[in-house]
């Protein structure tokens, strides 16, 4: 149902990503659906999140996010029960960061020194609009100090966008069009070369990338633009 990103964190700080495997929910969610408002039983979502609870030893429950491909950043603990955001950041022990996806990018964030934590959900909108930019803004100085992984998200060679989106990321990143290859009249996209791309402009240069593709892997991943109705995964990382 989860498994652990292969990347070096600092003692104290534990990430964690899902897949679809196992779990209660029915076809077209089945199984391990995470998401409440994608149209799935909610007595299935909250087995599957109580079992999330208990296989990881979550230390709280996670700061689930409405998530909207914007560029909030909120910072746990945080008062909101359910805050319109996509990204969660935290300086605190046990405040679970989590974002969902089933196609966009899970990017996680830590500081080398295991004091502090975020997680981003950069769909292109979000990713285009800078909410990577905002996530690391959180830390403060010194980007090079900050750990990235970039999880399973839709590969290049499944994602094909209009030339209106390439434009809208050469217009805020010239360097973005290497990361977009032309097919007829529209192009395919590479997110998690963009994101790399976005996080070393930012100075960060230790960058982990999963090289898991939603879309091609239908029986481990979720994929909202290969089966439209599906569940969501989850990404979450913390500070013990």
């Amino acid at each position: 149902m989860w498994f652990s990103p292969d990347w070096s964190l600092p003692d104290g700080v534990v990430a964690a990503s899902t897949d679809r495997l196992g779990g209660s929910s029915l076809s077209p969610y089945d199984g391990f659906n995470l998401g409440s408002h994608v149209g799935d039983a909610p007595e299935a979502v909250a087995l599957n999140r109580q079992r999330l609870r208990q296989g990881l030893g979550l230390p709280n429950e996670p700061a689930w996010l409405e998530q909207v491909h914007g560029t909030r950043v909120v910072t746990l603990p945080c008062s909101e029960s359910l805050p319109q955001a996509d990204a969660t950041y935290t300086r605190e022990p046990d405040q679970v960061c989590v974002v969902m996806t089933a196609d966009c990018l899970p990017v996680l964030l830590c500081h080398r020194d295991g004091t502090q934590v975020a997680a981003a959900h950069a769909g292109w909108r979000g990713l285009c609009d800078g909410v990577l930019e905002q996530a690391v803004s959180r830390f403060g100085g010194e980007p090079g100090e900050l750990l990235a992984w970039i999880g399973p998200a839709i590969s290049a060679e499944a994602f094909e966008v209009g030339p209106e989106v390439r434009a809208q990321f050469l217009a805020r990143a010239p360097g973005s069009d290497a990361a977009f290859t032309a097919r007829g009249d529209k192009f395919l996209a590479d997110l998690p070369q963009l994101a790399c791309r976005r996080l070393q402009a930012l100075g960060l240069t230790h960058i982990t990338l999963s090289h898991l593709c939603t879309f091609a892997d239908r029986q481990r991943f979720f994929s909202y633009r290969r089966d439209g109705r599906c569940g969501r995964m989850a990404s979450l990382i913390w500070i013990r």
